[in-house]
């Protein structure tokens, strides 16, 4: 299927992997809106910009998202995201406060409205894939921003996914957590101090015993629920379910 991807946080991690494999599919287009970019490909074109500048996103939102081409599927993908200052609450720099919620949450939220008004009438698939995590649903010491950003993204996924039934809007809208993966986000957990996270230690294990997913591996459960749309309904998903 002919596809654009739109995919934030396009140089590292879950990002990456999700840009290398969409572009396996020769048919396939990603434009990766990111600070810098590690990918060269023919189908691959990178944006630079900081999504935790909003008042620049507030200005180009709806010009970041043009499509140039005929395409029978587009995807926008929100994947950037940071674990903020891992700290218990009283420790925390302020600045790093704003600069989670501007990058978690609220340039996702306007990628999202940005999205949605500019394809309101494309005719093919549209789709939403926010990445989520299970910290959105559990209260992990020294992770008060990231697990409170997460939770917001979550809700403003359902209420989109509601509000987008209700106008027969015609996109399909998840956040789908991907699990445990060995990224750079996963060296800044194992090296927190265990008076900032108590629970350090089990992400040093899991690092041990080689319990980590790969970017690629979950990128593949990713893309099976992006071609799946009659099996994955559901606004809220984990790819430890696929």
């Amino acid at each position: 299927m002919k596809t654009l991807f739109f995919i934030t946080g396009s140089s590292k991690g879950i990002g990456k992997g999700l840009a290398e494999r969409a572009l396996q599919d020769k048919a396939s287009k990603v434009i990766g809106l990111s600070r810098t970019h590690t990918i060269e490909h023919d189908h691959y074109k990178g944006i630079n910009i900081d999504l935790s500048e909003i008042s620049q996103l507030e200005k180009n939102a709806y010009d970041l998202l043009s499509a140039e081409g005929e395409f029978e599927r587009i995807v926008l993908i929100n994947n950037a995201g940071t674990l903020g200052d891992v700290k218990h609450m009283g420790n925390i720099d302020p600045s790093a406060i704003t600069h989670l919620f501007n990058l978690n949450v609220t340039a996702p939220i306007i990628l999202m409205n940005a999205f949605m008004k500019v394809f309101k009438d494309f005719k093919g698939e549209k789709i939403i894939i926010n990445v989520s995590s299970g910290a959105g649903k559990s209260a992990v010491d020294g992770w008060s921003g990231y697990c409170a950003s997460k939770a917001a993204l979550d809700m403003a996924t359902e209420v989109t996914a509601k509000e987008n039934k209700m106008d027969n809007g015609g996109f399909r809208i998840h956040a789908i957590a991907p699990g445990v993966v060995d990224t750079e986000m996963q060296t800044q957990i194992r090296s927190t101090d265990k008076s900032d996270f108590s629970g350090v230690e089990r992400f040093r294990s899991l690092k041990e015993d080689q319990q980590l997913s790969s970017e690629s591996e979950v990128a593949e459960k990713y893309f099976s629920i992006l071609n799946n749309p009659d099996k994955y309904t559901e606004a809220i998903l984990d790819v430890r379910n696929v």
